[in-house]
């Protein structure tokens, strides 16, 4: 669900299937919850752990454009 909705926050040319767009979504819900669990920001469950979830995986979709 992250990788698709970081995927419609920030369209663009990059041509990725279904399964590369949730693996997107896992690794931008990784990182952020392992960040945010560690920094002491939020807890696992809580929505701002949701939306971490969503800015970092728009930003691994922009770092993945401007690799491409």
């Amino acid at each position: 669900m992250v990788g698709i909705i970081a995927k419609w926050l920030h369209p663009g040319t990059e041509n990725m299937g279904l399964i590369l767009t949730v693996l997107l979504g896992i690794g931008g819900a990784m990182f952020a919850g392992f960040a945010g669990s560690f920094l002491g920001w939020y807890q696992v469950g809580e929505t701002s752990g949701f939306i971490a979830s969503v800015i970092a995986a728009v930003a691994l979709l922009w770092l993945y454009g401007t690799s491409a």
